[in-house]
């Protein structure tokens, strides 16, 4: 039995993958406070005595025995992060800061939860892991944008430095069960809106595009990941290759639905990328993973979730 330590672990990503690893007979050890994670989402667990929650900032020190750590904690939706955008850039780097030094204390391996956002406003579509990006490093997305892409330099320096073993999953627009039904990312937004017959809000003229990756094959893209050889260093982008334009996401949804709701539009926020597609040929050849729950289906679990919360 392993212990994994999962910071950001009350939050959407971070409780299924909690919820994954507890299936898979670890002892898991949940750290969040709660700016976006929720109780609701782990209170499940308080029973299990596999599992421990410690309600703490990322950003402060803590220290005990750890096998592995997902490190996970940050806000990802645009109002979260901007909304303290200081404390957001603090949580990318003093959080990989903490858990770097932690896993070097007991020689665990360490998962940085990287996003595609590090390729900015991409010139380049597929978006591959060699590519820089075309990035504000000023904007008001930059304190998430460049906050995860100074948590991979110092990733890559403990590497260099101290032999730390590191892996970094570059994310792709993941959704599903546990998401936070007012956390103002596009597939949340649009199946709130649409079942509670609302105006569905199109950013921008809806031609740009997004390529949406199902929860549970993050989590196991995630662990696929964890568990590679640990040669596999370089960064992975975890992502489903299916694009979307986000005209046709919110025809999906109003569909699903059954909605009555009609779509308005409004300007684009600064910075908001216009394309979003994944290569996965590495994590494919490397990690021999794939998405396998494609957007119809993801949409139809994700929608019966929100269903279920939403009163």
């Amino acid at each position: 039995m392993k212990t994994i330590l999962v910071t950001g672990g009350a939050g959407f990503i971070g409780s299924n993958l909690c919820d994954y690893l507890l299936k898979n007979n670890n002892h898991v050890i949940c750290l969040d406070n709660l700016y976006t994670g929720s109780i609701d989402n782990i209170k499940k667990y308080f029973s299990n005595s596999n599992f421990e929650f410690i309600h703490k900032d990322v950003q402060t020190n803590f220290d005990f025995y750890v096998d592995e750590i997902y490190n996970l904690a940050c806000p990802a939706s645009p109002p979260f992060y901007q909304r303290n955008s200081i404390d957001t850039f603090k949580t990318c780097i003093l959080g990989a800061l903490n858990v770097l030094n932690l896993a070097n204390k007991w020689n665990a391996k360490v998962l940085q939860a990287s996003t595609s956002e590090v390729y900015g406003d991409s010139l380049e579509s597929p978006q591959n892991e060699l590519y820089h990006g075309n990035v504000n490093c000023i904007g008001p997305r930059a304190c998430y944008d460049e906050g995860k892409r100074g948590s991979e330099t110092l990733f890559f320096d403990y590497y260099r430095q101290y032999k730390t073993k590191i892996k970094v999953a570059r994310i792709f627009n993941a959704y599903g069960p546990n998401m936070n039904k007012k956390d103002g990312r596009v597939v949340s937004n649009f199946i709130m809106q649409a079942l509670n017959n609302e105006n569905i809000t199109v950013y921008g003229t809806g031609n740009q595009t997004r390529s949406f990756n199902y929860i549970s094959d993050l989590i196991t893209g995630l662990c696929s990941l964890m568990n590679s050889d640990d040669t596999v260093t370089d960064p992975i982008n975890i992502g489903n290759p299916n694009e979307f334009t986000i005209f046709e996401l919110a025809k999906k949804v109003i569909l699903k639905t059954n909605s009555k709701s009609k779509i308005v539009y409004k300007d684009l926020p600064i910075d908001d990328p216009k394309q979003r597609k994944p290569d996965i040929n590495v994590a494919k050849q490397v990690l021999n993973w794939k998405p396998i729950i494609m957007l119809d289906e993801g949409l139809n679990k994700t929608i019966d979730y929100f269903r279920s919360i939403n009163y």
